[in-house]
C-alpha cells in the first residue's frame, strides 16, 4: 500500500510515519533524506544533485523519481510505502501516479492532518521557548506555513478527484490521531479487496 501524508509543518506527519513504520512495516522515503543520503554516499547520481544544491537550484522531478524508484527497488519486503515531501506540486503528483502505474502500482491512500493554523503557530511558539528548537522560530515557521498553503495544498483537489483522500484530525492526541488513521487503513484494504473481487 501506498500512502502520500497531508498536512502544513507541525502537523505531525513525521510522528505518525514513524508509527506506521514501526509497527506495520512501511518504508518512509523522505526525499530530503534521500537527497542528503545521495550527497553523503558519493554516487553519480550524488555527485548530480550535489553540484545542483550546491547552486541553489530546485533538484529536478525527474531526478527525484529516480532516487524514489530506487528506494522502492532496495525494499522489495516493506508493506507499504510512505511519501513524504514529495509530491509538492500537481506536475510531481502526476510523475508519481506514471512511476507507480509503470510498477503496476498507485497511490493508494492520501491522509490529510487537517490542523487549525493559529493554533498550530501557538504550539510551535510554545515548543520554541520550551526547546529553542531553530526550525521551531514563530517567524519562520509562519513563512514555512505560507509556502505549504501556496503550494502544495492545491494538491489536495487532485487526489480527491480521485477519491482518495482521508481527512483525520490533527489538532487530537497523538494516539486519537493515529486511531483516524488505522480506520482509514482498514477502510481503505476492505475497499481493495471487493475492488479484486
Amino acid at each position: 500500500m501506498n500512502l502520500v501524508l497531508f498536512g502544513p509543518p507541525g502537523a505531525g506527519k513525521g510522528t505518525q510515519a514513524k508509527k506506521l513504520c514501526a509497527e506495520r512495516g512501511f518504508v518512509q522515503l523522505s526525499t530530503g533524506e534521500m537527497l542528503r543520503a545521495a550527497i553523503a554516499g558519493g554516487s553519480e547520481l550524488g555527485e548530480r544533485v550535489h553540484g545542483i544544491m550546491a547552486s541553489g537550484a530546485l533538484v529536478s522531478d525527474g531526478i527525484v523519481n529516480e532516487l524514489i524508484d530506487g528506494a522502492m527497488d532496495s525494499n522489495p519486503r516493506a508493506s507499504g510505502f510512505i511519501f513524504d515531501g514529495f509530491p509538492r506540486t500537481i506536475p510531481q503528483a502526476e510523475a508519481l501516479d506514471a512511476l507507480l502505474g509503470n510498477r503496476g502500482q498507485a497511490v493508494d491512500l492520501v491522509l490529510s492532518l487537517e490542523v487549525d493554523n493559529e493554533a498550530l503557530l501557538a504550539r510551535i511558539a510554545e515548543r520554541f521557548a520550551r526547546e529553542g528548537r531553530p526550525d521551531d522560530n514563530p517567524e519562520a515557521f509562519r513563512v514555512r506555513l505560507v509556502k505549504y498553503q501556496e503550494q502544495t495544498a492545491p494538491l489536495l483537489p487532485f487526489y480527491e478527484a480521485q477519491g482518495k483522500v482521508v481527512r483525520v484530525n490533527g489538532m487530537a492526541p497523538v494516539e486519537m490521531v493515529t486511531e483516524g488513521i488505522s480506520a482509514a487503513l482498514r477502510q481503505t484494504v476492505k475497499m481493495r479487496a471487493q475492488n479484486a473481487k
